[in-house]
């Protein structure tokens, strides 16, 4: 195999989104909103009219022109959300009106109830004038023709309530991506087999198509691959018809290790195969076939690892998203940390309910499958410095 470089994390994240996002976008269909949630817009969604409709008041109280405030109004009725109130307000005159309900011409201004004082027929308030106040104004939430969703943006919850207050209620969305999911070695049997003292159950592939389903992917999981080259081949190929490709396992420079070896003869360009992080410094990215594929170090924690900072931004890319961050924040260290620089380090962390607070997690290295099922992030440490006192921050990337 010809040299290919070992990158920084960073450039290695890099690499990855400028190869997936360079290869185009994926083929559209149209879906209702009944299955929406977690899809990829593939058109721009507009406001089909002003919203709102119509200025809306934003609390229960008397509808009234600001300049009569404050006084005494004349209550001429009521309004409430699903009405109108047919004419216009007047001078000294006060329109009680519930939340959602429209302002009538005229009232430029809510009293709200608390406020206010009522006694035969008439409204009483010591209320300044403030125009607007309480008023949800004509448009200003959204004007008619203004775009509300863009293509691109993955929908979740509350872009399926625009589509649905738009009256869009089937919208175009890029394809799910599939993705093939093939775990490797000789140790491996299924997760309801019991395994001999050499072996082990093969928790990799199910925690993958986890992944790959919450990136929006529909995961296909593999026959597991000996440490046979002709036979890890075949699986290859059989992967290679999916939109990624995940492999587990096989790709570190062992006797055994055939991933590689079977890759290159099914003609792969290699963009890197090697990255400074740990756990999983031994990520290969590549393509063969028009499919790119990640070959992922075989340890539990290092392939949950490279998969939330590498495969998942190919595979939202792939499914059409726009944007592929890699959500990371600032959180506390409640004591101290060291590591050797060289690396950047992604190990098992547990961030406090508030987030204000990150516990690194005693592990055994990246095959501690206990400890990050304990975490729920990884605490991020920078290559280039050594030690963390108590109270200082440092990045944590939620898992």
């Amino acid at each position: 195999m010809a040299v290919v470089a070992t990158l920084s994390f960073r450039e290695a994240r890099d690499c990855v989104i400028a190869k997936v996002a360079g290869a185009g976008k994926p083929p559209v269909e149209e879906i209702g909103l009944d299955e929406a949630d977690g899809r990829v817009l593939a058109e721009e969604v507009a406001a089909d009219r002003d919203y709102p409709a119509v200025a809306r008041s934003l609390r229960d109280g008397y509808a009234v022109r600001s300049a009569d405030l404050p006084g005494a109004f004349e209550v001429i009725g009521e309004v409430r959300a699903g009405g109108i109130f047919e004419r216009p307000v007047g001078p000294g005159e006060a329109l009680e009106i519930m939340t959602g309900a429209p302002v009538p011409e005229g009232a430029d201004q809510v009293v709200m109830l608390e406020h206010t004082r009522r006694e035969d027929g008439r409204m009483t308030t010591d209320r300044g004038p403030n125009r607007g106040e309480w008023v949800n104004p004509k448009g200003s939430e959204a004007k008619a023709g203004q775009a509300v969703l863009a293509a691109g943006a993955r929908l979740d919850y509350s872009s399926i309530a625009m589509l649905a207050t738009v009256g869009k209620i089937r919208v175009k969305a890029y394809r799910r991506p599939r993705v093939a999911i093939l775990a490797t070695g000789d140790e491996l049997v299924e997760a309801g087999a019991v395994p001999r003292e050499y072996q082990i159950r093969n928790s990799n592939a199910v925690s993958l198509a986890a992944q790959a389903r919450r990136a929006g992917g529909i995961p296909e999981i593999l026959p597991a691959a000996p440490d046979e080259r002709e036979a890890t081949r075949r699986l290859l190929e059989r992967g290679l018809r999916a939109d990624l490709l995940l492999i587990s396992g096989g790709v570190s420079a062992g006797k055994y290790d055939v991933v590689e070896q079977a890759l290159e003869e099914l003609e792969a360009e290699f963009f890197f195969d090697g990255t400074l992080i740990q756990p999983g410094k031994p990520t290969v990215f590549g393509r063969a076939r028009g499919t790119f594929f990640f070959g992922l170090p075989g340890n539990p924690v290092s392939t949950m690892v490279t998969f939330n900072i590498f495969a998942r931004a190919a595979l939202e890319s792939l499914g059409g998203q726009s944007e592929v961050a890699l959500p990371v924040f600032p959180s506390r260290l409640t004591g101290p940390f060291r590591h050797k620089t060289g690396l950047t380090r992604f190990l098992p962390a547990r961030l406090s309910p508030d987030g204000g607070e990150l516990t690194p997690i005693k592990w055994q290295g990246s095959s501690d499958v206990a400890a990050a099922a304990r975490a729920n992030a990884f605490l991020v440490a920078d290559p280039e410095r050594e030690s963390w006192e108590a109270g200082e921050w440092m990045p944590a990337m939620p898992k």
